[in-house]
């Protein structure tokens, strides 16, 4: 129960409801637990046992009244008990959903990308909708039940009390400990299978993500059996470890019934022996068999409270896991910065002993055009990503026009950057609202311009519904190349200081990127610019060229200079214009 004492603050917004649900749920138990036992003790008897005598017709529709209004009681307070818990279910499955999601906007790029994202999916909507029935089931079986439970076995006493005397009571209850065992044992058992499950649940997800991702690719190296085998794989070990748990959690209710069985065939014998007389027997046989009700239904939620254990653990993961980059509790005013770019001492690992970048000590001035060349995974995208500070330095500190980018609002310092990726990514929106990613408070006619200057707005205006069309999925609809010119433009409109191209006309036509580079130049001037360099046609004339070698910058210059005196530089550089040619 501790562990979910942190997670009750979600329902403090849905107090009112859950009080309701709450008082209902009370009201429930005590017309279930002491309600009907007592219609059986004292009101059948006042018409079937009236010694001989005539009731009368009315006074027999007055006590008969009595069973619909028990009833009546029973269906509206379990009623409105059920309905007001599934309302503040859904609000706080609604909160539950934004935290996880707002944690994962918050976290460094480095954990999400360390996470499959079908399972991290899995957390955000199958753990926090287990979390979220948890919650609620405590909230409402947690006061229901044992309601229920007290006011049987308060009936069972009373009963007990006016009739044969304090020894029957305790012969009725004896077997109500003894349901403690089949509940504590399914529970360690469910506890152990329920963290397999959603474990499962979360690689059933992953592929499907995966397969969803890759689908061009699965199609043409011909995996479609491969990966529907694979998908029945993990299928079916879902379904294995799913059953393990319906096969103790549906081994509850018989046990606690049998008992429950044995408890009435005891408490028969002793009424016997007793003399008792058949409507307190009757009535204490009821309270008895209400008191076994709540009891498995307490057993249920034992199981859903080990589900949930499994799920919280699942999702802690991400809402435990620190925030390393934030912004400062002083943060320094900036406005918009002049692009003076400085790594002094820097190291990065995205885990620990195993560094990608050492040592690096660079300043790069501002309106530099700066290439990052190098062997694949010698760090030019990690030291690029370092500037929006994506990832956190492991050692040194990176300053921009002297400014420590720790001092800084993530914010701010976001905002005078402007980052094309070889891989843009778009949302399913239309093409205007695409664009305006750039800078939210843009104009028609300013996107339009930005357009026109990544040559764009051709293609653009060529669309059945030109800015207004939606660009599907990850831009599926559009074509690489149209994607990248989109891209572009969100980059024209941004019109940041610092500009981070990750080859950034690599998906364009020869024809299209022409006239970019043309664009770009333009663009460039007074700029600070970082571009990964894929193809060395495209920074020959960059102004600094880094060249990184197993996380360090081994040289530095511009391409005559590297060409002339670096080898790594000019190996790289001759084997591409060798098999260009």
């Amino acid at each position: 129960m501790r562990r979910f004492r942190p997670y009750f603050r979600y329902l403090h917004a849905v107090r009112v409801p859950i009080a309701v649900a709450i008082g209902c749920g009370l009201l429930y138990g005590a017309a279930s637990g002491a309600g009907l036992p007592l219609l059986v003790k004292y009101v059948f008897p006042r018409i079937f046992d009236a010694g001989g005598a005539a009731v009368p017709l009315l006074h027999v529709a007055l006590v008969a009244a009595y069973i619909p209004f028990i009833f009546a009681l029973r269906a509206l307070s379990g009623y409105l008990n059920s309905y007001f818990t599934q309302y503040a279910g859904v609000r706080v499955l609604e909160a539950l959903r934004l935290d996880y999601f707002r944690k994962l906007q918050l976290l460094p790029l480095s954990f999400v990308q360390g996470k499959k994202t079908g399972d991290l999916m899995s957390r955000g909507l199958a753990d926090t909708q287990q979390l979220q029935f948890t919650l609620t089931l405590l909230a409402n079986d947690g006061i229901k039940q044992p309601a229920t439970l007290v006011s049987a076995l308060a009936a069972i006493g009373y009963m007990a009390f006016t009739s044969q005397g304090v020894w029957f009571a305790l012969i009725c209850l004896a077997a109500v400990p003894l349901t403690v065992f089949p509940i504590r044992f399914v529970g360690r058992k469910v506890i152990k299978r329920a963290a397999q499950v959603q474990s499962e649940l979360g690689s059933v997800s992953s592929h499907f993500s995966e397969n969803l991702a890759a689908a061009r690719e699965v199609r043409a190296f011909g995996l479609e059996a491969r990966e529907t085998s694979r998908f029945a794989a993990a299928c079916h070990a879902l379904i294995t470890s799913q059953m393990k748990i319906v096969k103790y959690a549906q081994a509850l209710t018989p046990a606690i019934e049998v008992i429950s069985a044995a408890g009435i065939a005891v408490t028969l014998v002793y009424a016997y022996r007793s003399g008792l007389r058949l409507e307190t027997f009757i009535a204490l046989i009821t309270a008895l068999y209400s008191s076994y009700e709540p009891i498995k239904k307490l057993g249920a939620l034992n199981n859903e409270l080990k589900r949930g254990l499994a799920s919280l653990d699942r999702l802690e993961v991400v809402l435990h896991e620190p925030v390393t980059i934030a912004d400062p509790a002083e943060p320094a005013a900036i406005g918009r910065l002049r692009g003076d770019v400085a790594f002094t001492g820097v190291a990065f690992a995205y885990e620990a002993g195993a560094p990608v970048l050492r040592d690096v000590d660079v300043t790069v001035n501002a309106g530099t055009v700066c290439a990052l060349v190098g062997p694949s995974g010698a760090g030019k995208s990690t030291f690029a990503n370092l500037v929006p500070r994506f990832y956190e330095v492991t050692a040194g500190r990176i300053t921009i026009d002297g400014v420590d980018l720790r001092a800084m609002r993530l914010s701010d310092l976001r905002r005078n950057i402007a980052v094309v990726s070889q891989d843009p990514v778009l949302f399913n929106d239309t093409i205007l609202e695409n664009l305006r990613l750039g800078r939210a408070d843009a104009s028609r006619e300013e996107i339009e311009q930005a357009a026109r200057d990544a040559f764009a707005h051709p293609f653009i205006t060529a669309l059945p519904r030109g800015y207004d069309t939606v660009v599907g999925e990850r831009g599926a609809s559009l074509s690489g190349g149209q994607r990248q010119r989109l891209a572009l433009a969100r980059a024209f409109l941004r019109n940041a200081p610092i500009l981070i191209l990750d080859e950034a006309t690599s998906a364009l036509d020869s024809e299209s990127e022409a006239y970019i580079q043309t664009a770009l130049q333009q663009l460039m001037k007074g700029k600070t610019v970082f571009i990964i360099a894929h193809r060395f046609s495209t920074i020959r004339h960059a102004g600094l060229i880094l060249v990184f070698d197993h996380g360090r910058i081994v040289a530095r210059g511009t391409h005559a200079d590297l060409h002339a005196t670096c080898e790594l530089y000019r190996s790289l550089y001759d084997r591409q214009q060798g098999g260009a040619t």
